[in-house]
């Protein structure tokens, strides 16, 4: 356990960074299972939609440092890929 005051401040702010961080990653989850759920579904205009919604939230999840800047990029460019597949 901390003894310090500055370990026990340190301790309390890790823990509310966590919680953060956790909602934010649960977010971009649930925006890429919607998409995931329209490409299954074989909707064009909905995984379009999806996808268009998805984006920013992966570039959000970036900037604030909860996922790495190339997973979002690899994320982005096989589910970019797949959605244009519905096309053809």
């Amino acid at each position: 356990m901390a003894n310090t005051t500055s370990a026990k401040k340190m301790v309390r702010k890790i823990a509310r960074r966590t919680e953060v961080n956790k909602a934010r990653r649960s977010r971009v989850r649930t925006y890429l299972r919607r998409l995931e759920d329209a490409i299954r579904s074989g909707d064009k205009a909905a995984a379009d939609a999806a996808f268009r919604a998805a984006q920013p939230e992966l570039h959000r999840a970036v900037s604030r440092g909860v996922i790495h800047k190339r997973t979002a990029a690899r994320k982005l460019s096989r589910l970019s890929s797949r959605v244009k597949a519905l096309a053809a």
